[in-house]
């Protein structure tokens, strides 16, 4: 994982997600998911590429499967993008990363 990435947690998804003063990406995943862990890399090459526009970070819905129910999330992996606290954009599945960075563009330049 990216040192751009954090890991998400009920801890602190209010402060990391909800609160943040920029767009963020969090993918809800798990370690036995064969696409969670082919998206990883894209997922990390976007916290990188996007550092200091965009905040990136990682769910696992094993360990956080609260958070997980309360965002509908039913398939992983599942990219949600969250702006001044809410969702504004969700991405289900590993989908190439232009249609990732597609939507975030749209919704820094919003």
């Amino acid at each position: 994982m990216s040192d751009n990435v954090k890991e998400i947690t009920s801890v602190n998804f209010e402060t990391e997600v909800l609160k943040s003063d920029t767009p963020v990406l969090v993918d809800f995943w798990a370690e036995w998911c064969g696409p969670c862990r082919a998206i990883g890399p894209v997922v990390d090459e976007i916290a990188n590429d996007y550092n200091g526009k965009v905040s990136v970070g990682k769910l696992n819905v094993d360990n956080e499967n609260q958070l997980a129910m309360q965002y509908g999330v039913r398939s992983i992996p599942a990219l949600l993008v969250f702006n001044n606290g809410a969702v504004v954009n969700q991405i289900v599945g590993a989908v190439p990363k232009n249609r990732i960075t597609d939507i975030l563009n749209t919704v820094i330049s919003s």
